[in-house]
């Protein structure tokens, strides 16, 4: 799931790329094209994150929560 939704948040942003290239961003289509292929991005890329938080991977980033015992600490 979290390869996907990586895969699938980088998706809108090369659309975004696309827009960019093409010279459409100063329309009022690519403007909210844009702006709908970004709130896709971020939906997935927030999805990703959430993913990575439930795998444990940011546990370091997490304040009053304890590194489990099995697992070696950062500091050491």
């Amino acid at each position: 799931m979290l390869l996907i939704s990586i895969v699938l948040g980088t998706i809108p942003l090369a659309g975004i790329a696309w827009i960019l290239l093409r010279g459409a961003l100063t329309t009022v289509d690519g403007l909210f094209m844009s702006l709908i292929l970004l709130a896709l991005a971020g939906i997935f890329y927030l999805n990703a994150v959430w993913e990575l938080r439930k795998r444990e991977i940011f546990a370091f980033a997490q304040k009053g929560k304890p590194v489990p015992a099995g697992r070696p600490s950062k500091a050491d």
